[in-house]
């Protein structure tokens, strides 16, 4: 990687190279498919039943959910059910966690997880799955040149979406939400996953790169102290995920270029 990865600024145009880095690890909504958005609606369609619902029952205001800060600053990049939580408490709102056994319309951390889980899944399903193809080229572009590469999401449906658009090869490994839970993973911004997901690839974190879009993503690899942390800004302010742990920001993936071994 060219540069000083310390002293970057979110308009950098990073070179990834083997002088400093052996692999790059990839979050997937918002990064490798164009999924996000999906998941933000689904979102917006869960908390803005439960909220209206919650306001007519209380006689209170319903204050909707705001897809863009709502959802970038309390759900995106987090796992399902944390997602859930920290919503409600922004809005002071606790409910108990339950079990997964909780039937949709229970009013319990877990019921609610479900049900968007159960809208993201049914637009994939009606709409399918779109890449972003210069992520998808950047990709092979880094395989070419003998870097290791990793899927990290906290999504659990991470394989059914790879498979969708058959990318589930151009992988070494895939840290997914269902391997976190079986693991006790803590979720982003925690960076258990993306150690995990280095210790794998046989990496250590400081001769990797972290590929995210979401705040919680970029905070997790700054935690996790790998070599760089690329922000790739879909949305929102110019900077903003460089203020919270990105080393460069870009927003495209065709701003990164690969220097070969």
């Amino acid at each position: 990687m060219s540069g000083n990865p310390g002293r970057m600024t979110a308009a950098a145009h990073p070179t990834l190279s083997h002088d400093a880095l052996d692999a790059v690890l990839f979050d997937l909504d918002g990064v490798v498919t164009r999924t996000a958005t999906v998941h933000a609606h689904a979102w917006k369609r869960l908390f803005d039943e439960f909220l209206r619902a919650r306001a007519e029952r209380t006689s209170t205001p319903f204050v909707p959910f705001d897809i863009d800060a709502d959802y970038r600053r309390y759900v995106d990049g987090r796992p399902r059910y944390d997602g859930v939580a920290t919503f409600l408490q922004s809005r002071g709102i606790t409910l108990p966690r339950g079990s997964e056994d909780d039937p949709p319309g229970a009013e319990t951390i877990y019921a609610l997880g479900k049900r968007k889980d159960a809208y993201f899944v049914q637009a994939v399903e009606e709409h399918g799955v779109q890449v972003y193809d210069s992520t998808v080229e950047l990709i092979h572009t880094l395989r070419a040149a003998k870097f290791k590469t990793a899927a990290v999401s906290a999504s659990k449906n991470t394989m059914r979406v790879l498979a969708a658009v058959k990318l589930t090869d151009i992988f070494d490994t895939i840290m997914d939400g269902n391997e976190a839970e079986r693991l006790n993973l803590r979720g982003k911004p925690a960076p258990d996953t993306y150690l995990e997901a280095a210790r794998r690839l046989g990496v250590p974190p400081a001769r990797a790169a972290v590929v995210e879009d979401a705040l919680a993503g970029v905070e997790a690899g700054r935690a996790g102290g790998f070599g760089e942390v690329i922000g790739v800004r879909r949305a929102g302010d110019p900077g903003t995920l460089v203020a919270h742990g990105a080393t460069v920001e870009v927003t495209d993936m065709s701003e990164v270029s690969v220097r070969p071994a």
